[in-house]
């Protein structure tokens, strides 16, 4: 019997070379090539006709188009980060590490839709029926008409959605689903591409939206080739710490709605539950305030959350420490440049150290001015005002730039109690009004105004 031909395929990019090599050829990625079984040429022969359908070429105002119609799921955060609800034919990726929720919360999403009358199919690649049932169970889904599928193979799963019709089919997981025109192993580089690829045709042409569950690689990325990410509409992201019980879910790309939304869900005995006021996990509780602290206002997406920014300055030693957590390293440092030279606020022969409250990764430039003013103030020992927030961009030459949608944050500021703010002049108010719902706004121009307001403030 003829030995099979086996070719070396990348993980990263896909492509292909007959002999193992170090560095990829194509895309020059290290240690990314995996041994694959060539396809024979019956194979390939007419795989891709179906997902080719001939059509004519039509004038861009001739064709009719409709506002997408959406399909809420029931919970909220879900809803929001999807961009409203699911998508007619939209094809959804949802990546996280092993044992996060991801198979949970899309149990319980099928469960409502089901429960509102929406034809629903779960086809699960690594867990039995039973298995699934009892979850279901523990998550006090009782009496679910949630129709389960367990199969891996291609070539049923679509032939079951073709005679199911469900609205909303989640396949568990992509990683586990073969076609059998292709010799590799399920989770391969060219089984994923492929499965998805029919997938996604499926959905487009039959009008089911699917749901495909990706496995993450040790750094956190999708596994599987990055081509998977362009084909689909929606790419959500599952983030947490297993310290914590709070989890994110984060839209990275979306093409029926914004991406960088957020939604934020706690893990309960009873599943995860979304939370409606996101800002009190990233908001310490100080019976008095303390120095070194300063709220800041981000926007996550469309959302504006409150997050507690902390400092800590320490006498250090020759060589001071630069160490931040839920920020930038290399922005700290030019921060704290700036303070010194606009500021006359030194830290040479001090150690500095800043953190994010919650684990929350701030990565927009508005977060300047409370990093800095939470600097100085645990610098000189006193603390800001109660009820204090700050944003706002600072530039090398020590101006307080703009930050976008300024009004909304302070309008989230001013809903939670929150009584006083240094903001940009440009993001405060318009007219001489300096208040907003009790909440009193002092516009700054450059870094030493913001010092200087809070030392009439302290």
């Amino acid at each position: 019997m003829a030995k099979e031909k086996t070719t070396y395929t990348c993980t990263e990019c896909g492509g292909s070379t007959p002999k193992w090599q170090g560095k990829c050829p194509n895309c020059n990625a290290w240690n990314t090539l995996i041994e694959t079984v060539a396809e024979s040429p019956s194979a390939r022969n007419n795989r891709f006709a179906s997902l080719a359908p001939a059509s004519e070429v039509a004038v861009l105002a001739d064709i009719e188009a409709s506002e997408v119609e959406r399909t809420p799921t029931g919970i909220g955060e879900l809803d929001r980060v999807l961009g409203g609800g699911i998508v007619e034919g939209g094809v959804v990726l949802i990546g996280g590490d092993p044992g996060i929720g991801k198979s949970t919360l899309l149990l319980q999403a099928l469960d409502g839709l089901q429960r509102a009358g929406v034809p629903t199919l779960y086809v699960t690649g690594e867990e039995s029926g039973a298995q699934v049932a009892l979850r279901s169970r523990r998550l006090g889904l009782d009496n679910s008409q949630v129709k389960v599928l367990a199969e891996i193979q291609l070539e049923k799963i679509q032939a079951t959605i073709s005679a199911q019709q469900p609205a909303v089919a989640v396949i568990d997981s992509i990683q586990t689903v073969y076609s059998d025109q292709l010799t590799s192993a399920p989770g391969s580089v060219a089984q994923v591409r492929e499965c998805a690829a029919h997938l996604t045709r499926a959905a487009k042409s039959g009008g089911t939206s699917i749901v495909l569950v990706g496995h993450v690689t040790k750094e956190g990325a999708l596994a599987g080739p990055r081509v998977l990410e362009h084909m689909v509409d929606t790419v959500l992201y599952f983030e947490g710490d297993t310290h914590s019980s709070f989890r994110l879910v984060r839209a990275i790309k979306n093409r029926f709605g914004a991406v960088n939304e957020i939604g934020v869900f706690a893990m309960t005995e009873k599943g995860l539950k979304g939370v409606a006021n996101p800002s009190a996990i990233f908001l310490s509780q100080h019976s008095e305030p303390v120095p070194g602290s300063c709220v800041l206002v981000t926007l996550e997406g469309t959302r504006p959350m409150l997050v507690e920014i902390q400092a800590l300055v320490d006498s250090g030693g020759p060589s001071p420490r630069r160490l931040s957590v839920g920020l930038d390293r290399d922005r700290l440092a030019m921060l704290l440049a700036v303070l010194h030279r606009h500021a006359g606020v030194a830290c040479m022969d001090q150690d500095v150290f800043v953190n994010a409250v919650g684990g929350v990764r701030i990565s927009e430039p508005a977060a300047d001015l409370a990093v800095m003013l939470s600097i100085a103030s645990s610098l000189r020992g006193r603390a800001l005002p109660k009820g204090f927030i700050a944003f706002g961009e600072v530039g090398l030459a020590g101006e307080v730039r703009p930050a976008p949608r300024g009004q909304e944050r302070l309008r989230e500021a001013a809903k939670l109690g929150f009584s006083v703010a240094i903001v940009p002049k440009a993001n405060a108010p318009k007219g001489h009004q300096r208040e907003m719902e009790g909440l009193a706004i002092h516009p700054v121009e450059r870094i030493e105004q913001a010092l200087e307001v809070v030392r009439g403030l302290q």
